[in-house]
């Protein structure tokens, strides 16, 4: 399912265009792509992690379309000669706001291929995650990122995110986690 996001990027890429689409799970070509992109965010030295094991790139596909409040895009460059290519990818769940009443897209991962960053994309995968929000009626969307980031940071600033501090004399909210014991 395409969504309505288009653009043209700079003058190097001029004869290219950008659209975002939904990811389909089980078209074996989105599922490749997911794969491809998501294995190299997960080596991404800027996110510290040791890269996807095993059986994460064996089962992510298929247990991402057995969740229906996953939602992935991808951001599809067009080039000239009719082949399209997956070079962005934003992955994200919808939970609930029990104090809104309200649901909420979580963004959980965004990534732009290396040779296609610094040009627009992830703005435009950032506005189409806003556009998806809306139409899902969610209250906010969410987002964790390394305080070292920064370019992620800017991103992310640049497309209206900020830290939540809903009391200044409780500080602004963390986002913390407790690893499980898995069986790989």
């Amino acid at each position: 399912m395409s969504m309505e996001t288009k653009s043209t990027t700079d003058s190097k890429q001029s004869a290219m265009d950008i659209e975002i689409l939904r990811v389909d799970y089980t078209h074996e070509p989105h599922r490749q792509s997911l794969l491809r992109l998501l294995s190299e965010y997960a080596n991404d030295p800027a996110i510290g992690s040791p890269g996807l094991s095993k059986r994460a790139q064996q089962r992510v596909a298929t247990e991402l379309a057995q969740r229906p409040n996953a939602v992935s895009l991808f951001a599809m460059i067009n080039h000239p000669n009719n082949r399209s290519e997956a070079i962005g990818l934003a992955n994200c769940f919808e939970v609930f706001s029990t104090f809104a009443a309200a649901p909420v897209l979580n963004v959980h991962d965004v990534m732009v291929s290396a040779p296609h960053r610094g040009k627009g994309v992830g703005s435009m995968l950032m506005q189409a995650i806003t556009d998806l929000a809306n139409e899902r009626n969610c209250c906010k969307v969410t987002l964790e990122v390394y305080r070292g980031n920064q370019p992620a940071r800017s991103l992310y600033s640049k497309n209206g995110f900020a830290g939540t501090e809903l009391n200044s004399e409780l500080g602004e909210t963390l986002f913390l986690s407790k690893r499980l014991e898995s069986d790989d």
